[in-house]
């Protein structure tokens, strides 16, 4: 039977570390994979350990343009070498790793099979490093060449990706700060020392649609303390001149907001929200489900089609403004009034193609690409 793998992400090597330790100690014969990206150096260090200490120690070359790919396939020999040997092998991923890209590319590539993806936090930095605006390479931690990304964004890719989530570092009050903040931005998933980890082998895809816009798992209006999460749903589509002019202070009022919308000239097409820290990021995410032929619908997973099903109304079937938004002391009938003034106001709820000419389409210029279809 395949190895038992679990993925332990996190900015923070410190609470990986300690994560990782508990791991090897509930675990006899354990072994944990690490790799060390020192990107000037075209290099990574590789560190294999069991609960006794360092079992090896490696220096492999990386190409500087491609480094976490490198290390991707360094890791996956590496674990298919230990699974055999090993009841459980754990990747102990680098500080920059997004847990997804990690998971798919290992999903089925050998003699083991995912059954944890563990994000492991420092209390005392988490709250923090979600408000900062610094890019990676800012910091030091860009895994390649030319990595955009920013601290903030893959903080939060790292929350919200995975199955379990674990706290460590930083006092009492470090704690109850950090976990109110998870159970905002995650709080489908559990905070626990002690994930399963000899489980079922976990779905890739399941996995992902817990984040896809189209079918993510998005947090319900609540609010903990000073922390507020507003919720925004409504069934008319966006002027996407208003909607422009208003993102900016959507975002930089904000800490962290999702989900996903509609504009009236892009009536086909599902858009993405995605920003935290200031940064935002907003997507082609395909197109609706209302928008295709029925034939089509046999292409979309059960999920999608669930999810379609929830939000399905006579006149605009799946389409919907569905937006969340996370921060301290948030004004919630500020967001909701600066958001209905974005609608339109008039005219059909699904413009025909000749009402198009009307509005201007600020976001041509900023929409990232559509993602390749491989079903909905």
């Amino acid at each position: 039977m395949p190895t038992p793998l679990v993925l332990v992400a996190g900015l923070h090597a410190g609470a990986r570390t300690a994560a990782v330790d508990r791991l090897l100690r509930r675990h006899p014969g354990a072994v944990a994979i690490h790799h060390d990206i020192h990107l000037a150096a075209g290099r990574a260090e590789r560190v294999v350990r069991d609960a006794s200490g360092v079992l090896e120690r490696a220096r492999i070359r990386v190409a500087r343009s491609r480094a976490a790919r490198g290390v991707r396939e360094d890791l996956r020999a590496q674990l298919a070498l230990h699974a055999g040997s090993a009841p459980l092998v754990i990747a102990d991923l680098w500080d920059s790793a997004e847990p997804r890209p990690v998971a798919e590319a290992l999903a089925g590539a050998g003699p083991f099979r995912l059954t944890c993806v563990l994000t492991a936090l420092d209390a005392a930095h988490t709250p923090l490093d979600l408000c900062r605006g610094d890019r990676l390479a800012e910091t030091g931690r860009e895994e390649a060449t030319g990595d955009r990304r920013y601290l903030a964004e893959v903080l939060a890719r790292q929350i919200e990706y995975a199955g379990a989530l674990s706290l460590h570092g930083g006092d009492e009050e470090d704690i109850d700060l950090s976990a109110a903040v998870l159970r905002h931005l995650a709080p489908a998933t559990p905070i626990t020392a002690d994930p399963p980890v000899t489980g079922p082998t976990l779905s890739v895809r399941a996995l992902a649609e817990r984040v896809d816009p189209a079918t993510a798992l998005l947090p319900a209006e609540t609010r903990t303390g000073e922390i507020t999460t507003v919720a925004w749903r409504r069934l008319r589509p966006l002027h996407p001149g208003r909607l422009f002019e208003a993102v900016d202070e959507l975002v930089t009022t904000t800490v962290r907001s999702r989900g996903r919308f509609w504009l009236a000239n892009r009536h086909e097409r599902m858009l993405s929200w995605d920003a935290v820290a200031g940064v935002i990021d907003i997507r082609d995410a395909g197109p609706w489900l209302a928008a295709l032929p029925g034939a089509a619908w046999d292409l979309a997973t059960p999920t999608r089609r669930v999810a379609a099903a929830l939000d399905w109304h006579p006149e605009v079937g799946d389409r919907v403004q569905h937006l969340v938004f996370t921060g301290p002391g948030l004004d919630r009938r500020r967001i909701h009034a600066l958001l209905d003034s974005c609608l339109i106001d008039q005219g059909p709820a699904v413009p025909a193609p000749a009402d198009w000419s009307g509005f201007d389409d600020p976001f041509a210029g900023v929409l990232t690409p559509p993602p390749p279809v491989k079903g909905w």
